[in-house]
């Protein structure tokens, strides 16, 4: 029987307790019938490791998930410690320290979920968003001087290389290329930004000829907002840079009914390192501790875990489970404008993977 070995990283806030729910549903899965098994270690970083000894994780934390199949993360951010220094110190020193360059957020309307755009049907709103995750606005190239001072200044340098930028263009064709569509949108800024996203621009255009099947087209980022909202089908795949892919995950996430719902996957395409799978929403510190986390947004980046593991049979049994809870109004949480808990949530979505036939189960 295959094993996978699992790292989970709660993070801080609701991460606490959205991802024992997704390790929950996972051991539950590989209990059901399954030709797998997972073997799970836990590490308590973030903001309360923080505190104790001056940092996100340890120094030497890289080397304890390297030899990992994949990594569960919760969430990073606390009310007390600065936003840069959780961001830098966990999550991103592992998305950077492992080369995980493709960010992938996959949005679409689940059943029993209401969009707000309310002549849009599921069909409509049905995208996979590619961000780079390795350059860009997020390098950390930057700096401060004269702080304090009339005179201070401040900078940060996004920084866009041939080499970041052809693979997260090849990376994006390809996805496209695999979906029934076979249609991509290229983000971009190239009006105003005229050095980087020019040259993201031309490589576009020479990585497109190596996917002649893919339909591709290229839109400015303001622009893209207005479309996401007004013309929600003409998108399918969409690649951008790490800060503009970042904002429009998160319009995409409100579109389709609630950041509770959204995952997320840091992936190393190659696979040397082990790659990363997360909810999209924050740590959520107002209702920490309350069970009132949606857990749906960190079950479907499971799903993602599962497909990169090239369990895709199993991927779709959970994305089936996650599908008949979310058509049940009885089984929204708040932000989904209903009043179950996390663990109601995570009980149903177990439930239906333990249901012989699975359409049993209610």
């Amino acid at each position: 029987m295959k094993t996978y070995r699992i790292a989970t990283i709660p993070g801080d806030g609701i991460g606490k307790e959205v991802v024992p729910a997704g390790q929950r549903v996972l051991e539950t899965l590989a209990s059901s019938g399954s030709s797998f098994r997972f073997e799970f270690e836990n590490f308590v970083w973030g903001s309360d490791w923080f505190r104790e000894h001056g940092m996100m994780m340890p120094d030497n934390g890289l080397d304890a998930l390297r030899g990992k199949d994949a990594i569960l993360f919760g969430s990073a951010g606390d009310p007390h410690i600065p936003d840069h220094i959780t961001l830098w110190g966990l999550r991103l020193k592992i998305c950077q320290g492992f080369d995980q360059y493709a960010n992938v957020r996959p949005t679409r309307i689940l059943p029993g979920i209401d969009s707000p755009l309310r002549r849009c049907g599921p069909n409509d709103l049905n995208w996979v968003i590619v961000r780079e995750n390795s350059e860009g606005e997020y390098a950390g190239v930057g700096g401060r001087v004269h702080q304090g001072h009339p005179i201070e200044a401040a900078t940060d340098i996004s920084i866009m290389t041939r080499a970041g930028v052809e693979r997260i263009m090849r990376f994006a064709f390809r996805l496209a290329q695999s979906r029934p569509r076979k249609l991509l949108t290229v983000i971009t800024k190239s009006n105003a930004q005229r050095h980087a996203m020019v040259m993201w621009d031309e490589i576009a255009v020479q990585i497109s000829k190596e996917y002649p099947d893919v339909q591709w087209d290229k839109e400015l980022v303001d622009a893209a907002t207005a479309r996401m909202v007004n013309r929600p089908a003409t998108l399918d795949t969409i690649v951008a840079t790490n800060l503009h892919a970042d904002i429009l995950s998160d319009l995409a996430a409100a579109l389709a009914g609630s950041l509770g719902i959204a995952p997320t996957g840091n992936i190393d395409p190659e696979q040397r390192y082990p790659s990363m799978f997360e909810p999209i929403h924050g740590s959520a510190f107002d209702i920490m501790g309350k069970g009132l986390a949606n857990p749906v947004g960190t079950f479907w980046s499971v799903v993602m875990l599962l497909e990169h593991l090239g369990e895709n049979e199993a991927a779709a049994k959970v994305m089936r489970a996650i599908e008949s809870v979310t058509a049940n109004p009885a089984l929204h949480t708040r932000d989904l404008g209903g009043k179950a808990t996390t663990a109601q949530v995570t009980n149903a979505v177990c439930q239906h993977l333990v249901c012989r036939p699975a359409n049993d189960c209610r």
